[in-house]
């Protein structure tokens, strides 16, 4: 499948509020057609460039927009990550067995109020692994394109820049993923029976919404990563799948495979 229209799926597929905040690849394919397509231009000149320089910055801009929009959502799942832990002691403390009001119905029906949250909140955090993961692979492409077409050597050096980024850099939100995997693992522990109905309620958050868009994020940044099987400047970091019981836990009710 083309870049482009991979892209596109994705924004479809993401959550609505998020569908601006990707790379506007279709935008800057113009622009490159568009200086591609002018006269030849010396390289060194000033008209070259006033052209590079416009496409840089096109690019700067990109990526400002992919740093707010990460940031803003690294610091809500870093709040959103406490309170759920709060949530799951403050239940214990007044409705477990050992709590100040203890109730088994009322324990039961708040932690799955919690575990149905949790869920969602694992599924949004993967979706912005995909964002980063599927926002650089578009800069690489176009900055690939760009060069092959203009004779420019824009693409090593722009990355290298990329590759600071706090877009690029997901190692808090994936410690975040990991830690709510713990949690549903030593909170919400599996059904002992094999397709437990209560077990089936807690995976199928989200019905269509988030919990497909995950599943479809879960597929394409492990088909991104066999687009190539080679390492080189331009190699996405290692991808810190969800806990593979867990990935089979979410087919239980999917109609998408997680290969």
């Amino acid at each position: 499948m083309k870049f482009g229209k991979r892209l596109k799926q994705q924004i479809q597929e993401t959550l609505p509020e998020w569908r601006d905040k990707f790379l506007s690849y279709k935008d800057l394919k113009k622009l490159v057609k568009l200086i591609s397509s002018a006269p030849p231009l010396l390289s060194g000149s000033l008209e070259y460039g006033k052209s590079e320089a416009e496409f840089v910055y096109s690019l700067d801009n990109e990526i400002d927009k992919f740093n707010a929009f990460f940031m803003e959502q690294e610091e809500d799942f870093i709040i959103r990550h406490k309170e759920l832990q709060h949530r799951i002691q403050s239940v214990i403390d007044t409705w477990g067995p050992n709590g100040n009001q203890p109730s088994e119905a009322d324990h039961k029906e708040e932690m799955e109020k919690i575990r149905k949250d949790i869920v969602n909140f694992h599924g949004e955090m993967v979706l912005l692994e995909n964002y980063s993961n599927i926002n650089y692979t578009g800069l690489a492409k176009i900055l690939k394109k760009y060069d092959k077409r203009t004779g420019g050597l824009l693409r090593l050096p722009f990355i290298q820049k990329v590759v600071q980024q706090p877009f690029f850099i997901t190692d808090l939100v994936s410690r975040l993923v990991k830690e709510c995997e713990n949690t549903i693992d030593a909170v919400f522990p599996a059904e002992q029976e094999e397709g437990s109905k209560e077990r089936k309620e807690a995976i199928t958050v989200g019905g269509d919404g988030i919990f497909r868009n995950t599943v479809a994020a879960l597929m394409t940044m492990q088909e991104i990563r066999r687009g190539s099987s080679t390492y080189s400047h331009f190699s996405l970091p290692p991808l810190n799948l969800p806990d593979s019981d867990l990935i089979l836990s979410l087919q239980l009710n999917s109609p998408i495979p997680i290969l």
